[in-house]
């Protein structure tokens, strides 16, 4: 197969706003438009790099698994076979664990200062920093998102993150209490011990750091399994924990697949506690695993439905800009996608309609190209179910006004699709597609609409565009979600907190909040004789 290869760098930008991206892009849509649809079809760009490390990472090595079995890593470009994996299976993580419980136990990692730990964790963030290009190329190559997605904002993000949590490390403590009686009370925020930790495919390595920063800056020591689809950044980043001066089995990434090395992570009995996000159907396996074994806490981020709510005051060009990217971006392939667009009946018609002249001008094609704002979905499996769903939404009676099928005959490529006329039933209004699917509902009132974004299993997220800031306030109490983005979305910094309500998940992500799922809290009462004062 013909190759063009890459031959230049993007620069990088510095912004923890994936927004951001899609800010810049909007200058260039009407450019464009005249490529709508046709550059799936060119010879995919050579990736730049060469991929090194398919090993298992246990105990500062890189080993084999147990039985030799390794599995393909597919380019979402093409289908094709990017790289051999090793495959680890329950083996694998009970020697991944040991190694984890001796460097908690033994090791010099909990019991070093806590200055000396964020020291450690600076210099991950140095190093990734000093090698965005080479992670970017991986992840782009691997999940299909794009290059410049990655290389200007993620891994800045990432970066970004290790750092907040590194100042972190040497600020955790606990308190003084006052008690009645002669007794001196004080709290200490221990680390739990060994944690598992599994991630998903949609963010590979920015959830990689969103799941060890905390983790670590806590003085815990880690499991990581990978997702099976995407597990070569996470490797390389592998070794760059050991330039770091990591200690030996403080980090251990094994790559797999959830029903074998998933499972023997959450089940383990010498995991003191388990951190997944992903479906919200593994997650309720993942629960039920940690319950009927040592019954480890465990934090879940899972699935959405988040509905991207537009007033009657909004400005239509606007709104229909920040709808499109809250629906489109990731290739749809985002847990807080603003998957359910309701827009008031006094200027639906208006925002259908220039929602798909929006779609139409999407440029979709190989990631790597600059001048594409959409890649393939991760696999055929993926694939498959997002025009599984497009058939539902035709069948059920919603109005296809654009797309409804793949682009071009290589690669796991869908065109975007926009349905108008659609209703609350309906599934792709009520399930997670997980595609570049956008459902556009019509609301008349508040109080209507609230009551139906509400009605839903999931709580993750919500956006909200309106002029008005009463109408704001109203909404960002009422809406039953864990983040509100008010006439913005997707905005993340390492300091705001993420999570959901209800079957999104439990427990948090990001910012202060996180440290706390990852410590003990022990109570110590010492009697004091004769004490001058209480």
């Amino acid at each position: 197969m013909a190759f063009r290869l890459i031959t230049s760098r993007l620069s990088h930008s510095s912004s923890s706003s994936l927004a951001s991206l899609f800010q810049g892009r909007n200058s260039r849509v009407a450019a464009t438009a005249a490529l709508r649809y046709t550059t799936a079809a060119q010879d995919p760009i050579k990736p730049s790099v060469n991929v090194e490390y398919t090993k298992l990472f246990i105990n500062g090595q890189f080993v084999d698994s147990a039985s030799g079995k390794t599995f393909p890593t597919l380019d979402p470009r093409t289908g094709e076979v990017i790289a051999h994996v090793a495959e680890g299976d329950v083996e694998d993580i009970n020697r991944a664990v040991v190694a984890a419980r001796n460097a908690f136990d033994e090791g010099p990692w909990p019991k070093m200062s806590a200055y000396e730990r964020s020291k450690i964790l600076f210099r991950i963030a140095d190093l990734i920093e000093k090698h965005n290009d080479e992670i970017a190329t991986l992840e782009t190559w691997d999940s299909g998102k794009l290059y410049q997605q990655v290389a200007t904002i993620e891994i800045p993000m990432i970066v970004r993150l290790l750092r907040y949590y590194a100042g972190w490390a040497d600020k955790i403590h606990g308190m003084t209490v006052p008690a009645d009686g002669p007794y001196h009370v004080q709290t200490l925020h221990e680390p739990i011990g060994v944690v598992g930790q599994i991630i998903p495919w949609n963010f590979p390595l920015l959830m990689f750091a969103w799941k060890i920063g905390p983790a670590l800056a806590c003085g815990n020591t880690v499991v990581l399994k990978t997702a099976e689809q995407t597990p070569l950044s996470a490797l390389y980043v592998s070794k760059l924990l050991q330039e770091a001066g990591l200690p030996e089995g403080v980090l251990n990434v094994i790559s797999g697949f959830g029903p074998t090395a998933g499972a023997a992570l959450s089940s383990h009995m010498d995991v003191d506690k388990l951190a997944f996000t992903g479906s919200t159907d593994t997650g309720k396996t993942i629960m039920s695993l940690a319950a009927n074994s040592n019954l480890k806490p465990v934090t879940l981020e899972l699935g959405g439905k988040s509905p991207f709510i537009v007033c009657e005051d909004a400005d239509v060009d606007q709104a229909v800009e920040f709808a499109h990217f809250a629906l489109f971006f990731n290739q749809g392939q985002c847990c807080c996608a603003g998957s359910r667009t309701y827009v008031h009946e006094s200027i639906y018609d208006e925002f259908v309609e220039k929602a798909k002249a929006r779609a139409l001008k999407r440029t979709v094609g190989d990631p790597f190209d600059s001048s594409n704002e959409q890649g393939p979905q991760i696999s055929s499996e993926q694939f498959e179910k997002v025009l599984k769903y497009i058939r539902s939404g035709i069948e059920s009676g919603a109005t296809l006004e654009t797309g409804g099928d793949r682009l071009g005959t290589q690669g796991y490529y869908i065109k975007p699709t926009v349905f108008s006329n659609v209703k609350d039933d309906m599934l792709i209004a009520t399930d997670e597609i997980f595609g570049p699917v956008q459902s556009i509902l019509k609301f008349k009132d508040h109080d209507e609409v609230i009551r139906r974004a509400n009605a839903t299993k999931y709580g993750l997220a919500a956006g909200v565009f309106t002029k008005n800031i009463d109408t704001a306030n109203t909404f960002m109490r009422a809406l039953r979600v864990g983040t509100i983005w008010i006439n913005c979305f997707d905005i993340f910094d390492a300091a705001i907190p993420f999570g959901g309500y209800k079957m999104s998940g439990q427990g948090r992500e990001k910012g202060e909040y996180s440290l706390k799922q990852y410590l003990q809290v022990k109570a110590v009462v010492t009697s004091l004789k004769n004490p001058a004062w209480l």
